[in-house]
């Protein structure tokens, strides 16, 4: 693999400048205009069939090469976030309030960089779709292109992923079978009550305590009702209520994020939560409105694909360079709905650890996806797709 490693490593400068131009033009989810644009005009003169517009802003890249029955799918993200940059890199996003700070730009990068080296020199039997998908932060992206009709009209016997990772060391690959990142679901929960004056709280029912007994009382879902060995969290991240020091609100509002790892525990929370919920506020005499909204999915990494894909990782950087199961991560990730259609293995390559720039964590106004991992991503992804659709890889 040192030659793959070694083609693409010569040509990683015109990919440097590619990633580095699209982390100057960050665009939000579905507003991903100009990305989508760039990634199409370069597929297109590379070869590829290339449909836009898929779930909004998504694009679809496709190869076929010889007579095999084949499909194969790699996916990368496409969308910034609502930060501030901080990196002062000459580079630095050029829309205030808008950064790359979690390696879209990157991720775009290495699948572009896979996509002319395979069209150009590939040596494959099937069907290549290249998927670029916008809105993962948040936006539901990969359900709305599925929605689309994603895997209709471009189906894959396997679907893939890469996301880089700070704080492990840049270049290291991690992989993991089975529940690998968390669901997350939101609620907001409306207490309404009888306000009134703070030196008479008998003529009230009072939001505050009642909203402060369940959060107290939220905390017992996780260590009472889930089991110790399963992961889950409940965070009250913001409770808003009142305005003066004598006055009792008639109302109190409070925003959860709930996660977990296993499907039947985020059943579970959703199902204690709402319960503690009302007979916490039954027993303060307010009434509770709960809004929730289920989030993304837990990503479960199915067996024989991140076999597959961990061998491809050992074969082009070596045993020791590859965690073969990692542990599993709180965050979320909606190539989890992809990976409900479709089998397929989500994994992450280090972006620096330590005191190295790459090591400064996503979604900080100081992060920036390390260069040094495009060429390595690039090359992963060459062997992938040569590897699963090379004329001898059947029955797999």
């Amino acid at each position: 693999m040192t030659y793959l490693l070694n083609a693409l490593s010569a040509r990683a400068g015109e990919f440097i400048a590619l990633r580095r131009d699209i982390h100057q033009h960050p665009e939000l989810a579905f507003e991903e205009h100009r990305t989508a644009d760039l990634v199409a005009r370069k597929l297109e003169g590379w070869g590829y069939e290339v449909e836009r517009g898929i779930g909004g802003t998504g694009v679809v890249g496709r190869l076929v090469r010889g007579s095999g029955t084949r499909h194969l799918g790699l996916r990368a993200d496409m969308d910034a976030l609502p930060v501030q940059e901080a990196t002062g890199a000459a580079w630095s996003s050029a829309h205030p309030g808008v950064m790359h700070a979690c390696g879209h730009d990157g991720h775009t990068a290495m699948l572009l960089g896979a996509a002319r080296h395979l069209a150009e020199e590939g040596r494959f039997d099937g069907t290549l779709n290249l998927i670029f998908q916008p809105a993962e932060e948040g936006g539901g992206g990969a359900l709305r292109m599925m929605d689309d009709g994603l895997f209709e009209r471009y189906p894959c016997d396997a679907v893939f992923a890469m996301h880089n990772m700070p704080g492990i060391p840049q270049g290291r690959l991690v992989l993991r079978e089975g529940a690998a990142m968390a669901s997350s679901d939101y609620a907001t929960i409306t207490l309404s009550g009888v306000g009134g004056h703070g030196a008479m709280p008998h003529r009230a029912t009072d939001t505050v305590v009642a909203a402060a007994s369940i959060v107290m009382a939220l905390q017992t879902v996780v260590s009472r009702n889930i089991d110790p060995l399963h992961m889950a969290v409940i965070t009250v991240g913001a409770l808003h209520t009142g305005q003066a020091n004598n006055v009792i609100p008639a109302q109190a509002r409070m925003e959860l994020s709930v996660r977990s790892l296993d499907r039947e525990v985020r059943q579970t929370l959703e199902r204690r939560i709402k319960a503690v919920v009302a007979l916490q506020a039954e027993s303060y005499g307010v009434v509770a409105h709960i809004d929730w909204r289920p989030g993304y999915a837990v990503l479960v990494n199915t067996p024989a694909e991140t076999a597959f894909a961990r061998q491809v990782a050992v074969d082009l950087v070596g045993a020791d360079q590859v965690t073969l199961q990692g542990p599993a991560v709180s965050g979320s990730e909606d190539f989890a709905f992809m990976l409900e259609r479709v089998p397929g293995s989500y994994l992450f390559v280090g972006n620096g650890d330590g005191d190295s720039p790459g090591a400064c964590m996503v979604h900080n106004p100081g992060y920036d996806f390390n260069d040094e991992n495009l060429a390595l991503g690039s090359a992963y992804w060459v062997s992938l797709a040569e590897k699963f659709l090379s004329p001898e890889a059947t029955g797999r």
